[in-house]
């Protein structure tokens, strides 16, 4: 299953390095957006579940790492309004297009 990292700007400038067990965050954040506190807390937390769905279902076990950036996100979040934005810097592997 191929992994991912994508990286954050929060609204103090702080970035933050996250990790994802599979290449579904492509299909809740793109490179370069700009998302609310509240948005990103929200869309990083479809696609953790999404990640751990995917991971279980594979492997058979929940997938640990995926429900640890979830939290991470929310925990960095709670230093924000939910209406501060914050910007994606970066996602690796980029998603190739056909």
């Amino acid at each position: 299953m191929p992994e991912m990292t994508f990286q954050v700007r929060w609204p103090d400038g702080i970035e933050q390095q996250c990790y994802s067990p599979s290449l579904v965050v492509h299909d809740h954040l793109s490179v370069g957006a700009t998302y609310t506190v509240a948005e990103f807390v929200e869309r990083t937390g479809r696609a953790m579940a999404e990640a751990g769905d995917r991971v279980r279902a594979k492997f058979g076990f929940a997938c640990t790492s995926a429900a640890a950036t979830a939290e991470a996100v929310a925990r960095a979040a709670a230093r924000y309004p939910g209406d501060a934005v914050l910007r994606v810097v970066t996602m690796h592997p980029e998603l190739e297009l056909p």
